[in-house]
C-alpha cells in the first residue's frame, strides 16, 4: 500500500472514529434531557429555578471552551479528546446527586464545562477530516451526535416509564459511554503542533468572521436547547402528559434531528447551505406554531418533531462555515461555539423566567420568533458552500495513526 493510499485509509478510519465520538457525546445529552423532570422534582425546583440552574450548563461551557485549543496544543488532539470526552461522560452523574438549587447549579456548571471543551475538540477534528476528504461530512457527523442523543433519550424514556431512579440510570449510562468513548478515541486524527507554533491563548474573543455565522447558530441553538430541556416539561405541565409520554416527546424531537442531519450532506450538496437553512427556518416556525396552539400531546409532539427537522443542519453548517472561513479553524470554531453556547446560556433561563411570569406557551412564542431568524440570516453561510475549495490545514497534512 502506498503512502498516499495509507493516508487516505487513515482519514476514512478517523472519520468513523470521530463519528463514534459524536455519538457518545450526544448520548450523554439525550440521557440528561429526558430526566430533567426527575431532577426538578428531586431538587424541589420551580420552573424559574430550573431555568436558572440549567443556564449554568451553557455558562460553564462558555467559560471552559477557550481552554480546549490550548489543551489540544499541549497534549495533541487524540490525547486531549480522550481526556475531555471521559470528563464529559463521567460528569453526567453529578446533576442527579444534587439535592437543592445551589448544588445543582454547581453540578450543571461542571457538566457544561466538560461538554463544551469536548465539543470544540471533536468539531475541530471533524473539520480537519472534512478538509482531507474534500467533501461535506459535518452534517453527517452531527447526525451521529443526534443518533447518539436519540439512543440516550430512548433509554431515558424507558427509565422514566419504569420510574427508575435517575442516579442509577446516570451511573450505568456514564460507565458504558466512558468505555465506548475511550475506544473510539483510539482512531481519531492525532494532530500535533509544529515545533515553532505558539500555543493558543487561554481566552480569545471570537474572530470577526465568526460573529455573523455565530448569530445564525445562536437562533438554532436557542430553539434546540429550549426543545431539549423543556419539551418534556411542556407536555407534563401544559398538556398533563405522563412521564413516559413527556420523555417520548424529547425522543421524537431527537429522531427528526438525527434523520435530517444524516441526510443533510446530500441535501446541502444539492441545494446549497443558504437555501437549506432558509427552508429549515420555515419548517421550524411551522413547528413552533403547532407547539404554541397545541391542545393535545400528539400535536405538540408533532410540533417539536418539525422544529427538530427545521433546525437540524444549521449548527453543523455553522461549524463548517467557521472552519473554512479562515486559516485557524480551531479558533473560528471556538468563536462560533462560544456564541452558540451563549444562546444555550440564555435559553433555559429565559424560557423558565417567561414561563414563571406568564406561561410556557408564551416562552415558545419567543422560540418560534427566533427560529424565523434562520430564514432571514441564512445568507451569511455562503462560506460553507465554498468550503470544499479550502486548502488543507498544515497540521492535518500528515495524519499518523495507530497502525495495525
Amino acid at each position: 500500500m502506498s503512502d498516499m493510499e495509507y493516508a487516505q485509509d487513515e482519514v476514512r478510519r478517523a472519520r468513523y472514529a470521530v463519528a463514534a465520538v459524536f455519538a457518545v457525546h450526544g448520548a450523554i445529552t439525550g440521557s440528561f434531557a429526558t430526566r430533567v423532570p426527575w431532577i426538578q422534582e428531586h431538587a424541589s425546583l420551580s420552573p424559574g429555578q430550573l431555568g436558572f440552574a440549567l443556564a449554568f450548563g451553557a455558562f460553564g461551557a462558555s467559560c471552559a471552551m477557550p481552554l480546549a485549543g490550548r489543551i489540544s496544543h499541549r497534549f495533541g488532539s487524540r490525547t486531549a479528546l480522550r481526556g475531555l470526552l471521559a470528563l464529559w461522560t463521567l460528569s453526567l452523574v453529578l446533576p442527579s446527586l444534587a439535592p437543592n438549587l445551589y448544588t445543582l447549579c454547581l453540578a450543571i456548571f461542571t457538566y457544561g464545562a466538560s461538554s463544551g471543551m469536548a465539543d470544540v475538540a471533536m468539531n475541530a477534528l471533524g473539520v480537519e477530516v472534512e478538509r482531507l476528504l474534500g467533501r461535506s461530512v459535518m452534517s453527517g457527523l452531527h447526525g451521529m451526535w443526534s443518533a447518539g442523543a436519540l439512543t440516550g433519550s430512548a433509554a431515558g424514556t424507558l427509565a422514566a416509564h419504569l420510574g427508575s431512579d435517575a442516579r442509577l440510570h446516570f451511573a450505568l449510562a456514564s460507565a458504558v459511554l466512558t468505555a465506548l468513548g475511550l475506544v473510539a478515541c483510539t482512531w481519531v486524527l492525532d494532530l500535533q503542533p509544529a515545533e515553532d507554533e505558539e500555543p493558543p491563548p487561554r481566552f480569545a474573543l471570537p474572530p470577526r468572521s465568526a460573529l455573523l455565522i455565530g448569530t445564525v447558530g445562536f437562533c438554532a441553538v436557542f430553539a434546540e436547547g429550549a426543545s431539549l430541556d423543556w419539551s418534556a416539561v411542556f407536555l407534563r405541565d401544559r398538556l398533563d402528559s405522563s412521564a413516559g409520554v413527556a420523555a417520548a416527546c424529547t425522543t421524537g424531537f431527537m429522531l427528526t434531528m438525527a434523520v435530517a442531519r444524516i441526510a443533510g450532506d446530500t441535501v446541502v450538496n444539492r441545494f446549497g447551505a443558504v437555501r437549506t437553512v432558509r427552508a429549515g427556518g420555515i419548517l421550524a416556525v411551522l413547528g413552533g406554531l403547532l407547539i404554541v396552539f397545541a391542545g393535545y400531546p400528539v400535536v405538540a409532539m408533532g410540533g417539536f418533531a418539525l422544529m427538530g427537522l427545521g433546525i437540524a443542519v444549521v449548527v453543523p453548517l455553522c461549524f463548517a462555515a467557521a472552519g473554512h472561513a479562515g486559516p485557524n479553524p480551531s479558533q473560528a470554531i471556538a468563536g462560533v461555539a462560544t456564541i452558540t453556547y451563549t444562546s444555550g446560556l440564555i435559553a433555559p433561563s429565559l424560557i423558565g423566567g417567561v414561563a414563571q411570569a406568564t406561561s410556557l406557551v408564551v416562552s415558545f412564542c419567543v422560540v418560534t420568533a427566533l427560529a424565523g431568524g434562520l430564514a432571514v440570516l441564512a445568507g451569511v453561510l455562503r462560506t460553507a458552500e465554498r468550503g470544499g475549495r479550502t486548502q488543507v490545514s498544515p497540521r492535518a497534512a500528515a495524519v499518523p495513526g495507530p497502525r495495525p
